[in-house]
């Protein structure tokens, strides 16, 4: 995909232009980037056009760009194409060129940019694109343009003060998302696998134990379950929610068993307050996995304070992701946060005393900030999300479709939408044939854990999970995020009703 960045006199022409002819101006179709190192150039010259105007038509044309920070190695010296060394800003506006990556073009019309600078293309020959663009399975980019300069802003105040490792901003974060969640303590994490290891071993679950979980998730519910020793026990799951099925929990109980992890999967809660109930009449904790379901709520309670313990993921495709590796863990009991906080820096109480088995589980300070960042839009994110998931659900009821069955919402809950997971008999045909108009969608969990290699000393055989096996193989993801908008949408529907025109109707998933 290619990536522009305006020249100074294309960024001072498209800032003279009036918002409806900048909206339809090709050029300025992706938010293209505009360097900052050029801002004192092109100020002054819509100055010298505009006068006073120069301030409204710069902040105009900001709502359709996003700045590139200039960096000190900007004005390290290119030469040009007859051997002359750059001035600054044609060495800056190369350099930047260069970061962006080979895709990049810089739009001007400055004859003596051409003729210097590789990667610089005519703005006067930017025209609309009549084919359609590939869309994006989850559009972070969107989210980055409206959060950038709090993003810079926090990452070098960690750069400055240098506490890479449990630093401030790690406080602040962990404050903030207890109070988000609605309880006492907080405890960030390496990542979400991280956060379930460790509220197993602050549980002090280990070899000979059972824990009780779902086959139809991510595998790292369940590996988590396998390192710290244990044994993970399946049980089958809920036909319409895809979450554990709280009425075959009872009888997978033995003597053996020392938690239940359900997992909230694909942006809603699961049972929580029957898995509860069942847990607390035979002296268990419930360790509810919420990487998926960050933001959603069950009866008003929010997914990761309805259990014992909670646990979340902050990579980046979660609802509320950083920018790497991340997670966190949250409790209402303070012994067990305080075995948590030890259990994530190798078991440490304090400087050289380790009472109790731990491991580097710690969250890095710059992922911290990060997430800070996102806090400030996340709830508006969430209900974005929901706003998204209705109208595809609209638009399918719409279209008419046989054979597509839109997600189904449990009563009380109110979804995340992690993913937007519909179910057909034909995934993989329906698959094929969004790729073909350049829309992505992506089949997970199509092998149950149970019957993956590492478990197959479980002994597990087809039709010990029916209602797993079945909705493995028929549910598909559909792009989604909080910034798609109803063109992109409909889009997507139009594109399923033609495979479905082309390939016949789509059974209705049993």
């Amino acid at each position: 995909m290619t990536t522009t960045l305006l020249a100074p006199d294309a960024f001072v022409t498209l800032a003279q232009l009036d918002a409806d002819a900048q909206a339809s101006h090709p050029a300025l179709a992706d938010r293209p980037w505009a360097y900052v190192g050029a801002a004192v150039v092109q100020h002054a010259q819509l100055r010298d056009a505009l006068g006073d105007a120069a301030d409204d038509a710069i902040a105009r044309l900001t709502e359709r760009t996003q700045w590139l920070s200039a960096l000190s190695g900007d004005i390290a010296p290119y030469e040009t194409a007859d051997g002359v060394v750059a001035d600054p800003l044609l060495a800056g506006l190369r350099h930047a060129c260069d970061r962006l990556g080979e895709d990049a073009v810089l739009l001007t019309e400055d004859e003596s940019l051409l003729a210097a600078i590789p990667q610089a293309a005519r703005l006067s020959d930017c025209r609309p694109d009549d084919t359609a663009k590939p869309l994006d399975f989850l559009d972070l980019k969107t989210q980055q343009r409206l959060i950038r300069d709090e993003i810079e802003t926090r990452l070098t105040q960690v750069l400055h003060h240098g506490r890479y490792v449990l630093g401030p901003e790690m406080v602040e974060m962990e404050t903030r998302l207890a109070e988000y969640v609605g309880v006492e303590h907080c405890i960030s994490v390496a990542s979400g696998t991280d956060a379930l290891v460790i509220a197993l071993m602050a549980l002090e679950i280990g070899p000979g134990d059972e824990v009780i979980t779902t086959p139809y998730t991510w595998i790292s519910t369940a590996e988590a379950v396998s390192l710290v020793g244990a044994t993970p026990v399946f049980v089958d799951i809920d036909e319409q929610t895809f979450n554990i099925d709280p009425g075959l929990i009872e009888a997978a109980i033995t003597p053996r068993t020392k938690a239940i992890m359900p997992v909230s999967l694909y942006g809603q809660c699961a049972e929580t307050e029957t898995i509860n109930a069942i847990a607390e009449a035979h002296g268990l904790p419930v360790i509810e996995d919420a990487a998926q379901s960050f933001g959603a709520t069950r009866h008003g309670g929010r997914s990761g304070g309805l259990t014992t313990i909670g646990t979340t993921s902050f990579f980046p495709s979660k609802p509320l992701g950083g920018y790497g590796d991340g997670g966190a863990t949250f409790t209402n009991d303070a012994a067990l946060a305080e075995r948590m906080q030890q259990i994530r820096v190798h078991g440490q109480k304090k400087k050289h005393e380790h009472p109790i088995l731990g491991l580097n589980g710690r969250m890095d300070t710059m992922q911290a900030a990060v997430v800070l960042a996102k806090l400030g839009l996340f709830d508006d994110e969430c209900k974005a999300r929901r706003t998204v998931a209705a109208r595809y659900e609209h638009l399918f009821r719409e279209a008419g479709l046989d054979g597509i069955a839109c997600p189904a919402i449990a009563a009380g809950n109110e979804s995340v939408y992690a993913q937007y997971t519909i179910r057909c008999e034909q995934p993989d045909s329906l698959r094929d044939g969004l790729a073909s108009e350049g829309i992505p969608s992506v089949s997970y969990y199509i092998v149950p854990v149970p019957f993956q290699a590492v478990y197959a000393e479980l002994g597990h055989r087809p039709g010990d999970f029916p209602v797993c096996e079945r909705v493995a193989v028929q549910c598909l993801s559909l792009p989604m995020s909080p910034y798609l908008d109803a063109a992109d949408q409909r889009r997507v529907v139009d594109a399923i009703a033609a495979v479905q025109q082309a390939r016949g109707s789509f059974r209705q998933a049993a």
